[in-house]
């Protein structure tokens, strides 16, 4: 299951002549980095016990990064050689300089390893995990004869990768990435609905292939299969929402965490910007952006321009205390990069992204908030959404969700989306649980067409007048 190690200077380069290639090519820059990368993946694919697909992909490269003020010259090749880096120091010398260097302090040398450096790609032959897809869907037809399609997937992926800068501190870091997914559809007088689980995380395979582990996928899945069988359509209009612990928190990264990015606060284009320091959230409401959790999906040893990953108090009591940097933005908001700048690959250069954003607990129950509502609607699963982030305006389908008429949960609701804006749901908080827990490893986040994997997590919240849209009024 050992990695076979990247080494970019003892395969393509040599490792001092690139060293002042480098400071050559950034000595009029603010700043700027090497970023070597070398990644492979793996997807398996079997849908109504037919293996639909299998693939293996890989790649290699580097990106030359070198940043002036607000402009940022970028280079990027597949081919690692000395010429390609000549090549691309042409396209970074089109940078303009403004004559007057304002280079900031490099990042910490500290690096704390929050994951092992493994690949679970080759801790299990292909064979294997073939096996391992027709036994998911053998066990999910033999737990309910309404069960009409299954479809599972595994998928592994290491990315290594090196970073060069200028004060000659060489990063390495060795990236695992794991993740397993089910999906079942059931049918009952005519009615077909379907269910969803899975989870993963930065460690070995064989951790979400244990059969206690997969067969807890397939029963929760096929739990909310069935229970949408008996779903209701949706009521709408305004009213209370109960949210549940978890996975529901993508509403918190999608509503509230974007706009608390560096570059979107930097340019004034966020809900929250000029801010800081103000009331944007109800009492009690802290929310937290933390890369440090050994083993998590959105955890990262140390971000894509060399920074520690760190824990980030966003928002304290309810007051905005904190923005998500990378280096650039930071620098230029007269601040320090929290070890959010992420990159979906060598091709792209960094950008303030999150990480594990999550909401720390509070003291109320869950049942407690439950009785509270006289009408409304108690949110335990999410699907897609949309969110706008120069207002925060947010809409959110739910994949679980139930009514509650005074103070008692009814019946499952079908097709109810959750439609509000981040700033205004922040200070309608009402109660926060006690129960907090992160997402079993699932997200992926999107933004100027990069995606990176991250992690969100809640306690279970009471929201007052969210608009709920539905098929009833």
């Amino acid at each position: 299951m050992k990695n076979k190690k990247f080494q970019p200077f003892k395969q393509y380069l040599d490792q001092d002549k690139t060293q002042k290639l480098l400071c050559d090519i950034l000595k009029s820059a603010d700043d700027g980095e090497l970023f070597f990368e070398e990644k492979r993946s793996e997807s398996l694919v079997l849908d109504d016990q037919t293996l639909k697909s299998a693939n293996l992909d890989s790649s290699k490269g580097f990106g030359l990064r070198a940043v002036e003020g607000e402009t940022t010259a970028y280079a990027h090749s597949t081919d690692i050689s000395e010429k390609a880096l000549l090549r691309a120091a042409e396209t970074i010398k089109l940078l303009p300089s403004a004559g007057n260097v304002q280079s900031t302090s490099p990042p910490s040398k500290t690096i704390t390893k929050l994951y092992k450096g493994i690949d679970p790609i080759i801790e299990l032959p292909f064979s294997s995990k073939v096996d391992l897809l027709k036994e998911i869907d053998d066990y999910a037809r033999g737990l309910d004869k309404r069960v009409v399609q299954v479809s599972a997937s595994v998928a592994a992926s290491v990315q290594n990768i090196w970073i060069m800068r200028t004060d000659c501190d060489l990063k390495r870091d060795t990236r695992p990435l794991t993740r397993l997914n089910v999906s079942i559809s059931v049918e009952e007088m005519g009615r077909r609905e379907t269910g969803s689980a899975g989870g993963g995380g930065r460690y070995a395979l064989s951790l979400i292939t244990e059969p206690t582990i997969w067969r807890g996928f397939v029963k929760e899945a096929l739990r909310i299969a069935v229970l949408n069988l008996q779903a209701e359509a949706a009521p709408a209009g305004v009213m209370d929402v109960v949210l549940g612990p978890g996975w529901p928190g993508i509403l918190l990264h999608e509503a509230v965490g974007h706009g608390l990015e560096g570059d979107f606060n930097r340019k004034n284009t966020s809900a929250f910007a000029n801010l800081m320091g103000k009331q944007v959230a109800a009492k009690g409401v802290t929310v937290v952006d933390d890369g440090t959790i050994p083993d998590r999906r959105g955890s990262i040893s140390f971000d894509d321009e060399g920074t520690p990953s760190a824990k980030n108090t966003l928002i304290d009591d309810g007051i905005l205390v904190g923005y998500m940097q990378d280096r650039q933005n930071a620098r230029l908001m007269g601040t320090s990069s929290t070890g959010n700048g992420r990159r979906q690959s060598y091709a792209h250069p960094p950008m303030p992204r999150m990480t594990n954003t999550y909401m720390l607990n509070g003291a109320d129950k869950v049942e407690s908030m439950i009785t509270s509502l006289k009408n409304g609607i108690y949110a335990v699963g999410f699907g897609g959404g949309q969110v706008d982030i120069t207002n925060g305006k947010f809409v959110f389908s739910c994949t679980e969700a139930y009514k509650v008429t005074d103070g008692k949960i009814g019946a499952p609701v079908k097709g109810a989306t959750l439609i509000g804006d981040g700033a205004s749901a922040l200070k309608e908080i009402r109660a926060i649980g006690d129960d907090m827990s992160l997402d079993p490893g699932m997200g992926t986040c999107g933004k100027a067409g990069q995606w990176v994997p991250v992690g969100v997590g809640q306690p279970s919240l009471l929201i007052g007048g969210l608009t709920v849209g539905g098929s009833q009024t």
